[in-house]
């Protein structure tokens, strides 16, 4: 039996998925919350906030995403980072899924992956758990109700957490599997209730397709000024650095918080909604994110709360770290309308320095930004992937590995031509360490990286006087208003000036020894970036 909103020429049935039980289709936030509450898939919170745990799985299982390895895509993939599927296993774990579904309830969403509609794509998002669909409709494009009518899906996600795949019979790594298969339209997911791999799997599917219409793809926050959507800024960086925070700024427009497009039109974001880490989130701090978190349908993903007043812990971290919520963008009151901004006017690279050597800002050339763009470098944050309980310097090329399926060359030069052609400032912030490594340092404050970032924005910082870091080559400032002028030299918040000196000769040694594998597909000048 079907039940909700319909394409009536689109049903699973039509995409050779019979034989399950209830599906419900487009299904909207009171109906998704009340089908979750009766199947015990969680609880209703304070303000109509849905809290849900995830089970052992908290995190992304970035070492379980295969790509089908077809003819059609065998050139196009950087399989040194992307685990490879038969089409053949593929092909055995798409019946093998389909038959585990049969009887079973299913929830429909369809979505749409992109703001620009000149480069949208139509998702299908088919889930097991009814949550997750509320996930989905926060984190995709919501298209109005008599737009459902007429879809008709570009790809479609299957996820189904209950499903354990077999690693012989699906040439695949462990029971968890999220498969991509470029040729077929289709993803499957299985044996995991994170629901960031859902998003991250529409991330990874516009990685792919965008590239080869010359529209770079983006793991990164964007915002705009007031009133003035051509003044754009984009914020590069991993799940940890400061992305959500940093975007979320009041005296500026969100155009989104973590994937977007930069297209011959300017800067779109690829999502409806945010994905916010809440560990030690404040009403002080970050009043808009915080108030989200009471607000109706809000899924509040793995945070342990009072059982009698539903108020929510956010430094409890013993079910993990990663605590987060998801709600839809029009939750932050000065979010744009349209999630589309002009050309970026400053590219802002965001790092989590584990080892407390870099400043806190640093102004980089399009060669240097370039270099730091490849490299990636910064610290995973605890919690964000299984394992991780603690900040492990890492590079995760174009601030994003995980999600890359083609080489970083493609996705570097499409972000160094639309740099030259746009003529964009980019900057390196840290939001890591100061006065010593973890352990013994203390994190970056945030409200001096807050004065620094509003100072480059605003166009001020540009006028400071400026100093040539001896280490990485690129431009550090002496000084800048509101900001304590010792924490613009990160030696001087040691208390010991040799043992930063040895940090800063590991760290540097670590960047050339990972960027030896660009060496080879790079011009002269972003070799000679490399270390200044």
């Amino acid at each position: 039996m079907t039940f909700g909103r319909v394409n009536p020429q689109f049903r699973l049935e039509d995409q050779g998925i019979e034989g399950l039980g209830n599906v419900y289709y487009n299904l909207m936030e009171p109906a998704l919350i009340e089908a979750a509450l009766k199947r015990d898939e969680g609880t209703l919170g304070n303000g109509g906030a849905f809290l849900v745990t995830t089970g052992k799985f908290t995190g992304r299982s970035p070492k379980d995403k295969h790509i089908v390895k077809s003819p059609n895509v065998a050139d196009k993939i950087w399989w040194e980072s992307n685990a490879e599927m038969s089409p053949e296993g593929f092909a055995t774990l798409h019946a093998d899924m389909l038959e585990h579904m049969k009887g079973r309830e299913y929830f429909v969403q369809d979505l749409v992956g992109g703001a620009d509609p000149a480069h949208s794509i139509d998702v299908r998002m088919v889930t097991e758990l009814a949550w997750h669909a509320l996930f989905n409709r926060h984190m995709l494009r919501r298209p109005e109700r008599d737009e459902v009518d007429d879809f008709t899906a570009d790809f479609t996600i299957i996820n189904c957490p209950s499903f354990k795949a077999d690693p012989e019979r699906h040439n695949c790594r462990s029971e968890t599997v999220i498969a991509l298969n470029f040729d077929a339209k289709l993803i499957l997911i299985g044996g995991t209730e994170y629901a960031g791999e859902n998003k991250k799997s529409v991330f990874t599917l516009l990685n792919y397709l965008l590239p080869e219409k010359g529209i770079m793809p983006m793991h990164c926050s964007a915002n705009h000024a007031p009133g003035n959507p051509v003044d754009a800024a984009v914020f590069f960086g991993l799940s940890g650095t400061g992305k959500t925070t940093l975007s979320a700024d009041p005296s500026r427009v969100l155009i989104g918080d973590d994937e977007h497009g930069w297209s011959d039109r300017g800067t779109f974001n690829f999502e409806g909604g945010c994905y916010a880490k809440t560990i030690n989130l404040s009403a002080e701090a970050e009043p808009e994110i915080y108030a989200t978190t009471r607000k109706f349908g809000t899924v509040i993903e793995n945070m342990v709360f009072d059982p009698e007043t539903f108020e929510l812990d956010f430094e409890d971290d013993s079910l993990t770290a990663n605590m987060r919520c998801a709600y839809p963008l029009e939750y932050i009151s000065n979010a744009s309308a349209s999630a589309m901004g002009g050309h970026p006017k400053n590219v802002i690279m965001l790092t989590c320095d584990a080892f407390g050597v870099l400043p806190p800002i640093a102004r980089l050339t399009p060669a240097q930004a370039m270099y730091h763009f490849l490299s990636g470098f910064t610290s995973k944050v605890a919690g964000t992937e299984r394992g991780v309980t603690e900040p492990e310097p890492t590079f995760s090329t174009c601030f994003g590995a995980p999600f890359m399926p083609r080489r970083p060359e493609a996705y570097g030069n499409l972000l160094r031509d639309k740099i030259a052609k746009h003529g964009a400032t980019c900057w390196l912030v840290n939001t890591g360490w100061t006065g010593g490594a973890y352990g013994t340092g203390s994190r970056m404050p945030i409200k001096a990286t807050r004065a620094l970032l509003s100072a480059a924005l605003d166009g001020s910082l540009a006028d400071a006087e400026f100093r040539k870091d001896p280490n990485f080559g690129f431009e550090v400032p002496v000084s800048v208003p509101g900001v304590p002028q010792v924490l613009l030299d990160p030696r001087q918040t040691w208390a010991d000036a040799e043992a930063y000196d040895e940090q800063a000769e590991k760290l540097v040694h670590m960047f050339a020894e990972n960027f030896a594998q660009y060496v080879p597909y790079i011009d002269d000048d972003v070799k000679a970036a490399a270390i200044g």
